[in-house]
């Protein structure tokens, strides 16, 4: 297995697509193995023989001075990347709002389709916090303007967003056109100011040399015409593409030289990190927006530390998995690049590679649009994940209605129960977050490291945090699906059905249901069901923002052992199966609802019972049995426990 982007003739694509290729090993047993080293590398770990790790690496002219390997041990091989994050560095959070839903096209047609989108996601109801522009926005690649005739006012178009409570962000990359007038004087400008490479290899995109940010000249230079984005109130990017630097074709070297002398030996890596660094120095550092939203084709290892979020490139816009052999819909047959199937794998690798933020383009992209049944498996995947990001390269959103997609008014009620339950879910994931830069776990977790000691490994099964097992649907017309549940006892998030765990269970699946399961004894602190965005609103009276308001505190729980809960603000939650205690923190002081499952027609004491849902939703405080299964328990400000018999 090769750790840098090769040649791979047996796939679409046509390269290996190791993107963000990380030297870090964890065993289950609870010990790592991290090489840090920036050289070429092949590893085959147990393939070749089952007991064994080997690892070539081509250090060149670099041989005398040796390798450098960390060893950890972790009393839970979830518990190996805090060490290792204190060798390469705890990652950088994004911006709060970065963790609700964004959506983009592959290529808006003007300024006036992108203030129609914005506002048709407040008219349909559907939550989402931001929005980026694709290319072509500009008047060429990296021109760092907007085309005066597709996008006549920016700042407008800017404010609008913001107004209706979406963070805006572009996509961009590291090329100056070359071959384009737009960007003429700019190039003229790298040329004299020796802002290239001395020396680069084969260019393989369609626009030029990268920028050399070994300069740091170069690298001021850039950052200088960043900020005219910036300036205007662009708060992210997507950056793309920059994988010219390789260290060869085949058995062939590229040769690059850098302004700090420096060669693609080592540069094939490093130079992703510093192509992000340059974006992510002039992204908020302060405030709810620190960190801002910077969604990056690439990564390596010590990158988490500019705040990245990793998508996996270009997959497909279907359920194959990689390298599945695909008839594409006017006949022909390819061999695939992966779809849904492949996200889920690159996901939680990343996870437990110290890439704790990762969204894949949700719907996929080659080979577009998805069909109905793609789409809403991808998004109701995306949605138990760290970052949802929506878009395909057919443009596809869930409001429009095309025979090629087969979307429908049923699929676009699934699309918004998803998207606001990601939203809903953000005072856990956040907490997790904040956690992460202690503990170093992160949001997503693959199965196998969970819980190591069951010896069970399902690529598509995983834990969203502690007490959120997901099952996702890979297989295309599949209504059901097997979930191995760990032992213990587990509620289905939908209707609170208990699951006896300990044991493989073909469990229902729907095209409209995620299979999501709670633990017993698990808390999962949420937003209000009405919540639109995180980010702030002109009119709080038309778009429910955390923004405007915190408000009340949503809690799921399940009835099992005693558990506890410190949410990111300093919220206490804390029950023992007799009682709950709610100690409110910073943020979240105007009281709490609680919702628990498990119970066998309970009796509250100390707030009023009250006679159905609608009585309890007028109440500031009060209960509500519901025959089907769930306790509903409001609390007001000044009510910190409950007793239930």
């Amino acid at each position: 297995l090769a750790l840098q982007l090769e040649i791979d003739l047996f796939v679409e694509s046509a390269n290996n697509e190791a993107n963000v290729p990380v030297p870090l090993l964890i065993g289950t047993r609870g010990w790592g193995l991290f090489v840090e080293d920036d050289h070429p590398m092949a590893v085959d770990v147990a393939a070749t023989d089952a007991a064994r790790v080997d690892l070539r690496v081509g250090t060149g002219p670099a041989s005398s001075a040796g390798l450098r390997f960390h060893l950890f041990a972790a009393a839970h091989p979830l518990d190996v990347l805090k060490p290792y994050f204190e060798v390469t560095g705890f990652p950088k959070l994004p911006a709060t709002w970065a963790l609700g839903p964004w959506l983009w096209r592959d290529e808006n047609r003007d300024q006036a389709e992108v203030e129609s989108d914005v506002q048709t996601m407040r008219d349909l109801d559907l939550a989402a916090t931001g929005v980026w522009v694709d290319r072509p926005y500009a008047s060429g690649v990296s021109s760092f303007d907007f085309h005066p005739t597709q996008f006549p006012d920016p700042a407008a178009m800017i404010q609008r967003a913001h107004d209706l409570g979406f963070r805006f962000a572009l996509w961009h990359t590291a090329y100056v056109g070359e071959d384009q007038a737009a960007t003429a004087a700019l190039h003229e400008e790298a040329e004299a100011g020796g802002y290239y490479p001395p020396q680069t290899g084969p260019i393989v995109n369609n626009w030029g040399r990268p920028v050399d940010y070994t300069n740091p000249d170069a690298y001021a230079w850039w950052q200088d015409l960043v900020r005219r984005y910036t300036d205007l109130g662009v708060e992210g990017f997507k950056l793309d593409y920059v994988q010219d630097v390789v260290a060869g074709l085949g058995p062939r070297r590229n040769v690059w030289v850098f302004a700090d002398g420096s060669t693609e030996r080592t540069m094939h890596k490093r130079y992703q990190a510093l192509y992000h660094q340059v974006f992510a120095e002039t992204l908020p550092q302060e405030g709810p927006s620190a960190g801002g939203f910077l969604l990056t084709r690439t990564g390596v290892y010590g990158d988490q530390t500019n705040g990245v979020i990793i998508w996996p490139g270009d997959l497909d816009a279907t359920m194959a998995r990689h390298k599945d052999r695909v008839q594409d819909r006017d006949g022909s047959s390819y061999s695939a690049t992966g779809g849904l199937p492949a996200s889920m794998v690159d996901g939680l690798s990343l996870a437990a590679s110290g890439f704790a933020f990762y969204g894949s383009d949700t719907g996929g992209y080659r080979h577009c649009p998805p069909d109905k049944e793609t789409f809403t498996r991808w998004f109701q995947q995306t949605a138990l994940s760290s970052v949802m990001q929506i878009g395909t390269s057919c443009n596809d959103v869930a409001w429009e209605f095309e025979d090629a997609n087969g979307f429908d008014a049923e699929m676009l009620d699934w699309y918004r129960t998803y998207t606001r339950l990601h939203l809903r879910l953000w005072p856990y994931a956040w907490t997790l977050a904040n956690a992460m830069l202690t503990d170093g776990r992160p949001l997503q977790r693959p199965y196998g490291l969970q819980h190591p000691e069951l010896g069970k490994h399902p690529w598509d099964t995983y834990f969203f945090g502690d007490d959120l097992l997901v099952a996702p649907v890979m297989e295309r017309d599949a209504r059901t699906r097997t979930v191995p549940f760990p032992p213990g006892d587990w509620f289905d998030w939908w209707t609170g059905a208990r699951i006896e765990g300990g044991a493989d269970r073909e469990m229902d699946a729907p095209l409209g249901t995620l299979p999501l399961y709670l633990r017993a004894g698990g808390i999962v602190p949420m937003l209000r069901p009405t919540i639109d965005t995180l980010a702030p609103v002109a009119d709080p009276d038309a778009v429910d923002s955390f923004a405007t308001e915190a408000g009340r505190l949503y809690v799921r729980l399940a009835a099992g052992p005693a558990n506890a809960l410190t949410l990111y603000d300093g919220t206490r939650i804390a029950h023992d199966g007799a009682a709950v205690s709610i100690t409110p923190g910073d943020v979240f002081t105007t009281g709490a609802q609680l919702e628990i499952v498990g119970l066998d027609a309970p009796t509250v004491e100390g707030v009023p019972a009250l006679p159905d849902r609608a009585a309890l939703e007028a109440a500031d405080r009060g209960w509500w049995w519901d025959p089907a299964g769930t306790l509903y328990v409001r609390l007001g400000p000044a009510d910190r426990a409950i007793d239930l018999r």
